[in-house]
């Protein structure tokens, strides 16, 4: 994201700014049947319209372009196994493929432009089952369903009509609080600071054939420290790999996986809506990140972290985004994958692109 809004700045203006960031930030998210008619929408013709004005980077993620591998693992402790029959819930060790991100379609943008960061997994049980996951640091996301997703897309890229966003806003209430996160949110200047949230729903179901809806964050062991923006301008466009190689090749870093359960009632199919702090929740282990790596040819850079990939004793709820995410996230796949000769390989001095 750009700076934060100025005090001249209308609020109209604003928002617009902030409508062309959740843009890129939701890059990934798209329709499946019976959403929307074929005709008018499908996951390809979202992921072109997300595309920034000069097109996309050839051989790159269509969002969140810019990001850094790593590897570790996921140490279970065992209390999220009454929960779930997920294999890497029960206690033991298991290994990770992560990658760091930034909410962008430009894999070349300064990392003090991009707002919001993002964490994604890849936990592997010893069977080969598989749990992936892709989370945002913010806490709750910027409209309640896909609908209202591809409303703000259009309206976000409506140049004809001034009023198009102020017409979105006014529909869409809920916008309003993810800018207000947007603009008022600490900045930290690393990735090991943040606190990711899955920000969707999910069921687990135990041996008992029990269901819960839970959603999860990774807590960071590292405290988060506050720096102005204006100091983070003047770092390094690429200031945040540079901390977390050098974090971890100093120690391990660390996150505490905690699973927050909802009450009957609260809801499951809107993001936007955030669980009361009183919920009951579930410390289930310890992410460990052991090792950097960048991301040209590095173990992150081909895996599609779609967050349907799930494992037994877990499966989407009623909220409508993962599929939807699923969708436009295979197509962001393929296209890139078919791009491989645009790649830049091998990038000079190990940067990471």
């Amino acid at each position: 994201m750009a700076d934060r809004p100025t005090s001249s700045a209308s609020p109209v203006r604003s928002l617009v700014l902030i409508a062309v960031v959740v843009a890129a930030l939701v890059a990934a998210f798209a329709f499946t049947a019976g959403w929307l008619s074929p005709g008018r929408l499908t996951p390809a013709r979202i992921v072109n319209g997300l595309a920034p004005p000069g097109g996309p980077t050839l051989g790159f993620r269509r969002n969140h372009a810019k990001g850094i591998c790593f590897t570790g693992s996921f140490e279970s402790n065992g209390a999220a196994s009454a929960l779930s029959t997920a294999p890497m819930l029960a206690p033991g060790s298991y290994p990770v493929t992560g990658r760091f991100n930034l909410a962008t379609p430009d894999p070349k943008a300064p990392d003090a432009a991009v707002r919001v960061r993002g964490l994604s997994l890849r936990i592997v049980a010893p069977d080969g089952r598989e749990w992936r996951t892709a989370m945002i640091d913010a806490p709750f996301f910027a409209v309640s369903t896909p609908q209202a997703f591809y409303g703000l897309l259009q309206a976000s890229a409506n140049k004809q009509d001034p009023d198009a966003m102020k017409n979105f806003i006014g529909a869409h209430p809920e916008f309003g609080a993810f800018v207000a996160w947007a603009g008022s949110a600490p900045w930290t200047a690393s990735y090991a600071e943040e606190r990711y949230n899955s920000l969707n729903s999910f069921i687990f179901t135990n041996a008992a054939g029990q269901d819960q809806a839970v959603r999860w964050s990774f807590i960071p062991a590292a405290q988060p420290e506050a720096v102005p923006h204006d100091q983070l301008k003047a770092r390094d466009a690429d200031f945040l790999a540079a901390d977390i190689t050098q974090r971890v090749h100093s120690a391990p870093q660390r996150w505490t996986l905690v699973f927050t359960l909802a009450n009957p009632g609260d809801p499951t199919a809107d993001p936007t809506k955030a669980w009361p702090d009183d919920r009951r929740k579930v410390e289930a282990g310890t992410l460990v990140v052991n090792a950097i790596e960048p991301e040209a040819d590095g173990p992150c850079r081909d895996i599609n972290f779609d967050p349907t990939v799930l494992p037994p004793g877990m499966h989407v709820s009623d909220d409508p985004f993962p599929a939807a995410r699923s969708a436009a996230y295979a197509v962001s796949f393929d296209r890139r994958t078919a791009e491989d000769k645009d790649y830049p390989h091998h990038p000079a001095g190990g940067a990471t692109p």
